[in-house]
């Protein structure tokens, strides 16, 4: 069974930093691309990042491109989301989401991924 947990959330001034990490279960997790999404108040769920399978594509939203990155460590099963220059339009839950299919390139649309972690909370203060 394919688990996903969150962590590195939390409060952090505008302009801060903040790494997210997700632990993947399964000795399969290689074989898939992933992508971070969040949802903010009023808002429906966004595309924030995707990582290929083999980390070597990577997608960025565009309000948070030069200033995200994403990247995993396939050894470890882990997926991050290091966030630098954060602005308070940033405050969401951020979830992390596993591709259906596997040797993907990653997608912006959520109904791509078939498994999603509970998510963590980022605040970000101005």
């Amino acid at each position: 069974q394919v688990q996903l947990v969150e962590s590195g959330g939390g409060l952090v001034q505008a302009g801060g930093s903040l790494r997210l990490s997700c632990a993947a279960s399964g000795r399969t997790f290689s074989r898939y691309a992933v992508g971070w999404f969040r949802r903010a108040p009023g808002k429906e769920r966004e595309f924030v990042a995707s990582i290929s399978s083999n980390g070597g594509s990577r997608d960025y939203a565009d309000s948070v491109i030069g200033r995200f990155t994403i990247f995993r460590d396939n050894g470890k099963n882990m997926v991050y989301l290091q966030m630098n220059r954060l602005k308070p339009e940033d405050t969401a839950v951020y979830f992390c989401a596993r591709e259906e299919s596997s040797s993907g390139l990653g997608s912006r649309r959520s109904a791509a991924y078939g498994y999603w972690g509970q998510g963590t909370q980022v605040t970000v203060s101005s």
